[in-house]
């Protein structure tokens, strides 16, 4: 069962080369918990990854490859649907919490799948919103064997 949920710019992060430090640390992170199985990631990210790798990185790859690196995280990783109920949780987290509400989606795909950790560099490291704690992989005193072990 995934206990480790990623956000998008994990998964840019692993394809944009003019990022050399995070993109090998996103390539850590996904080797392993692809490995272990304790990742998941969502179609919001998936939707999320696939324009970004093709419009905002340095040297972005083609469609087709897009295609494929999303056709492959299909096959290897939990992908979690968004849902009306997600939506409405979203929303819930936009005013409550007074998160964006795109990240507010990814806080709540991983709250109502019963996940408890999201691995991304867009939230607050450290902060914990209802259960669900936020990490960043890319931060100095990151040790990835504390999450995976």
């Amino acid at each position: 069962m995934p206990g480790i949920f990623i956000d998008t710019n994990v998964l840019v992060y692993a394809y944009d080369r003019s990022e050399p430090q995070k993109q090998q640390q996103a390539l850590q992170v996904l080797d392993r918990l692809v490995t272990a199985g304790l990742g998941a990631i969502s179609t919001q990210v998936l939707s999320e990854f696939f324009v970004a790798v093709t419009r905002k990185i340095a040297v972005p790859l083609t469609v087709d490859e897009a295609y494929d690196r999303v056709k492959n995280y299909l096959q290897s990783w939990t992908t979690l649907d968004l849902t009306g109920m997600v939506v409405l949780e979203a929303a819930r987290g936009a005013r409550d919490h007074q998160l964006n509400f795109w990240d507010a989606l990814i806080w709540a795909t991983a709250r109502l799948n019963q996940i408890p950790i999201v691995f991304s560099e867009d939230f607050q490291a450290g902060t914990v919103v209802e259960g669900v704690r936020f990490v960043n992989p890319f931060a100095a005193d990151f040790q990835l064997e504390e999450w995976v072990a």
